[in-house]
């Protein structure tokens, strides 16, 4: 099926220009592939994500317009990123123990913030959660990928009675607004960086140099001292205590 329209799309794009750009930007597919394999588990193929992303690039190559300002390597990125996106959640991979055990830290992490009123330590979260500082760290481990799901995974949900509530709702209750307009809120990207600054110093610098500077996870462990999987379950922290935060704002 993926063959298929990478296919149609090629014979779509079918201008001097596009396959100029195509040829320039294909590396670019296997740069945004690599980085995201990095945080997936074992069972992602790196040659889907690639797959996908060329189709991402051949929707960007003709959709591009250079009259609009944008460089297209920009414009690309965007496309193949989304793509592989797309194509991940759209697979239900991630174990449902899985999900529970996130929403369990999340809700250890936040429970501490509001008690301590700064960010807890490893130490004190698995406590809270009553387990081994050992066992925490795997289940930091298990959740590698975690931050790719639905959106919806920000609902606040009550899963003994069957209901939800998404964080879409949140934004376009009314059904009418572009959903990906209201989420590019400026007060939601306000209390984003907001939650980025108050992470301990050592998950800030992992989180700049993953997706501002673009290092992988061995590179990155290479910088902190520590081993790859320690800067998966590093990551997965991090993520876990911006999720607490978001989730805060959007039940204003």
């Amino acid at each position: 099926m993926l063959k298929q329209r990478a296919l149609k799309l090629y014979r779509d794009t079918r201008s001097d220009s596009d396959t100029e750009l195509l040829a320039r930007s294909t590396p670019l597919v296997k740069k945004i592939a690599y980085h995201l394999i990095a945080r997936l588990p074992a069972s992602i193929d790196v040659e889907d994500l690639i797959q996908v992303g060329l189709i991402g690039l051949m929707e960007a190559a003709r959709n591009f317009d250079a009259s609009a300002g944008a460089q297209f390597e920009t414009f690309a990125s965007q496309r193949i990123r989304g793509a592989m996106l797309d194509e991940l959640r759209s697979g239900d991979w991630l174990p449902r123990q899985t999900r529970r055990n996130l929403r369990e830290i999340d809700a250890a992490i936040h429970k501490l913030e509001q008690t301590l009123g700064r960010a807890p330590g490893e130490m004190e979260i698995a406590q809270a959660m009553d387990i081994p500082l050992t066992d925490y760290q795997d289940k930091l481990g298990d959740a590698r990928g975690h931050q790719l799901l639905h959106i919806d995974d920000y609902a606040r949900d009550d899963e003994e009675h069957g209901s939800s509530s998404s964080l879409l709702d949140a934004f376009a209750a009314d059904h009418a607004a572009n959903p990906l307009t209201q989420l590019d809120d400026a007060h939601f990207r306000a209390r984003l960086i907001e939650g980025i600054e108050q992470l301990p110093e050592r998950e800030k610098l992992l989180m700049a140099l993953y997706y501002d500077e673009e290092l992988n996870l061995k590179e990155i462990g290479a910088v902190l001292g520590v081993s790859e999987s320690r800067v998966c379950q590093l990551h997965s922290q991090a993520v876990a205590r911006l999720r607490t935060k978001l989730t805060d704002w959007t039940a204003r």
